[in-house]
């Protein structure tokens, strides 16, 4: 990682952990995903990350949005993307930079999520196979969805409407799988490739697939690219 993107990545990720917007997203995800789990654990007597990994995307696709939305356009409202410009750094430094401390935020969130698992070690066995791959595939997952939520915040000052964006593309790519009985059994099998949940869901079997990560590195790439773009637009 180039001196520029990392310092960009240390001031970003620094700026999360001061925000306390990043705290009550934090606490509003462990909130969602843990009723979900003991949900299942106590209620249905069922010791298993499922429901967790299948409401993943879902919760992904509001709380990602909603702590990507300043990247850019808090510093384009207040004029401070003006200043970072005349430092020597550039478009594709400050894309990189921003992202990567997005993704780590999104990381640090899943961290305490740990603790489903362990209780289910207390339990009953623990397939590691799943397990592994789920979290592979949250980070995939919460890094794609962090790239759109960037180009989403690129493209507007106000931080709402960066939300809304993100939170409409993110929901598109979960939601999508799941409307395949509108369409004919060729271009079915073509949408259901656009889905998100879909290739998430993969990973967490365990099978780690070179299409499903294809997919990951393919929205990456297309969020980062459409946010140099319009970055560059804007300059």
């Amino acid at each position: 990682m180039q001196q520029p993107v990392k310092h960009i990545f240390r001031k970003e990720l620094k700026d999360y952990f001061t925000s306390p917007i990043a705290y009550i997203v934090i606490t509003i995800f462990l909130l969602v995903t843990g009723w979900f789990f003991f949900m299942t654990f106590f209620l249905n007597n069922q010791a298993s990350l499922r429901n967790f990994y299948g409401l993943l995307p879902f919760t992904f696709a509001f709380v990602i949005p909603a702590i990507t939305m300043r990247l850019f356009s808090e510093e384009m409202s207040i004029g401070s993307y003006e200043v970072l410009l005349t430092m020597p750094v550039n478009f594709t430094h400050i894309i990189l930079g921003k992202f990567f401390a997005g993704t780590a935020f999104v990381a640090a969130m899943l961290a305490p999520t740990l603790f489903y698992p362990i209780t289910i070690s207390f339990v009953g066995q623990m397939d590691i196979g799943p397990l592994f791959g789920g979290y592979i595939g949250a980070v995939l997952l919460g890094a794609a969805y962090t790239a759109v939520g960037l180009f989403a915040s690129s493209l507007t000052r106000n931080q709402i409407v960066a939300f809304i964006i993100g939170l409409l593309v993110c929901f598109f790519l979960s939601l999508i799988d799941k409307m395949l009985f509108f369409f004919p059994g060729a271009i079915a099998r073509i949408i259901g490739y656009v889905g998100a949940d879909y290739h998430f869901q993969n990973i967490a079997k365990g099978i780690v697939d070179s299409r499903d990560i294809l997919y990951f590195a393919s929205v990456i790439f297309l969020g980062l690219y459409g946010t140099y773009l319009s970055m560059a637009e804007k300059k």
